[in-house]
């Protein structure tokens, strides 16, 4: 091979393979260890979903309660408590003790808790309660009712901001190095991904297992056990994966140096929430960039509620359920990798920041239109509907489906570069000022600002079905004003990149000017 080929080879292999064979010591071991976290959170995302929709006496509805009354409180309990083991345990020790507290209440809730549940569910309180109470308030009745169950879907919500966000990619940050992070972060994502190709056809499997049981047996529980069981026998992995990369690969100079990495990093300004609210409203283009995260949190979580209340109606036994949430990862995993891997850098680069930052919403407004017009219009499309062998609820299944898997792959390949592309041509202050405020009011208003208004909604309309008009009108609002702000923001954008690359060309022109004045002096002075 000639030198020319040797060297076209190697850019196309650093391009898509830009890792040295020294290297996969410690690739390898960071790829599978998010693996199996991401393998353990589709299976938990799929089993807390199906758990607490099909559960006696509750539904959909009765999610919005629970990320508002359960999850928020004991996320916040959660991180206090982790505060504080964090200034007494080493890392390492308190990653172990953190994955294990998982690992044993999982087993927990499969060997005693779901067993025991007639006897620890307080059904009959529940039911006095419920004919206390209105309607609008079943939701939340449904949490007291199911309170195992519930705490499964806390515990499980827990593990992907836990074991993903807090242990993964702290870990990851505090022992990459920043030339190695730009080539392997994009290979730890697709390692997440590839988990759902694996932790899909897994949740098929052991949901049909009932079709081999007999009648007299609790197909759902023997479910239960194989999921869990997964989860388990995963944590556990993932401990040993832990324990192998601080025993082989950071005690080698060539990956982890602790001098090296103890570099110093600028620290992130806490803002409360009111300070981060008025330093929005003083930079339009922050606030523009805060509307699209905010937009996003809110929009996925209005079409979620709804689409699962659906799924119920089709599936309201928990295997069948079950089942179909293991295509939808398998599905979501599939289209992620592809839209990652081919899509999009290419539409970035091929039609700019604007046409990737409004495909998000975009897909998001079309499939939503399809999704609420056949939850709204069903028994109108009937007859039209029965024409193509298939019903209006398995249609607006579908279609909620498409919104789902389209959303989220379109999130992750185009909706997040872009975010974080918009940060580019700002200041440092207003990067980090910025990224701060975000973070505090995207969090807290992307996440449970859906929720609250579905509480709200089902509270004074009494059902999910009730309220669902009314969410497909809040949703579009919330659509048309994040399309908006990322229009405006994409004129903010090119207008500051525009200011920078003039001042860039000023600084070489005076800098050659510069240099041409010294050349003179010295043939001058000579």
């Amino acid at each position: 091979m000639s030198e020319t080929k040797k060297a076209e080879f190697g850019r196309w292999r650093s391009f898509f393979w830009p890792v040295h064979n020294f290297e996969l010591k410690k690739l390898l071991p960071m790829f599978f260890l998010f693996f199996f976290i991401n393998f353990n959170y589709t299976i938990l995302r799929d089993t807390k979903d199906a758990l607490i929709v099909t559960a006696p006496g509750s539904g959909a509805e009765a999610i919005p309660f629970l990320k508002v009354w359960g999850v928020l409180p004991i996320a916040i309990i959660f991180m206090i408590v982790y505060s504080k083991l964090s200034n007494i345990f080493s890392k390492q020790k308190l990653f172990y003790t953190t994955i294990g507290f998982f690992i044993v209440y999982f087993a927990i809730f499969a060997l005693f808790l779901y067993p025991n549940r007639d006897f620890l569910h307080p059904i009959d309180a529940a039911d006095q309660l419920q004919a206390f109470l209105p309607e609008g308030f079943k939701g939340l009745i449904a949490l007291f009712r199911n309170w195992t169950y519930a705490l499964f879907y806390v515990m499980s919500e827990l593990w992907g901001s836990v074991a993903i966000s807090l242990l993964f990619w702290g870990f990851a940050n505090d022992t990459t190095k920043i030339n190695e992070s730009k080539r392997f972060y994009a290979l730890f994502g697709l390692g997440a991904n590839v988990a759902m190709l694996f932790s899909g056809p897994a949740i098929i499997y052991f949901s049909n297992i009932r079709s081999k049981l007999p009648a007299d047996v609790d197909a759902w529980g023997v479910t239960l056990n194989y999921m869990v069981g997964m989860v388990v026998l995963s944590g556990l992995i993932i401990m040993g994966i832990y324990r192998w990369i601080n025993k082989n690969v950071l005690t080698d100079t060539r990956f982890y140096n602790p001098t090296e990495m103890q570099r110093v990093k600028k620290e992130k300004p806490k803002m409360s929430l009111k300070e981060s609210f008025i330093y929005l409203a003083r930079s339009k283009y922050i606030l523009c960039l805060a509307i699209l995260v905010i937009g996003y949190g809110i929009a996925i979580n209005l079409v979620e509620v709804t689409w699962k209340g659906q799924l119920k109606l089709q599936y309201p036994n928990p295997n069948d359920y079950q089942t179909f949430m293991g295509y939808f990862s398998t599905i979501t995993g599939t289209a992620t990798i592809l839209m990652m891997l081919f899509v999009g850098g290419n539409v970035i680069r091929r039609f700019g920041w604007k046409t990737g930052a409004l495909i998000t919403p975009v897909v998001l407004l079309i499939t939503g239109v399809g999704f609420f017009s056949f939850v709204i219009f069903r028994d109108s499309l009937t007859a039209l509907i029965a024409m193509l062998g298939t019903t209006p609820l398995m249609l607006a299944v579908v279609f909620g489906t498409a919104q789902n898997v389209m959303s989220k792959s379109s999130k992750y390949s185009l909706f997040d570069p872009t975010k974080e592309m918009a940060y580019i041509p700002l200041d440092q202050e207003s990067k980090v000022k910025g990224k701060a405020a975000i973070d505090v009011v995207g969090a807290r208003l992307g996440k449970s600002g859906g929720s609250l208004v579905q509480q709200g909604l089902i509270i004074a309309c009494g059902s999910l079905g009730a309220i669902t008009p009314y969410v497909a009108g809040i949703l579009f609002l919330i659509i048309f004003a994040w399309l908006y702000s990322a229009n405006s923001l994409s004129k903010q954008f090119q207008k500051l990149n525009a200011e920078k690359e003039e001042q860039a060309k000023a600084a070489a022109e005076a800098a050659q000017a510069e240099k041409m004045i010294k050349v003179q002096q010295e043939v001058t002075t000579s």
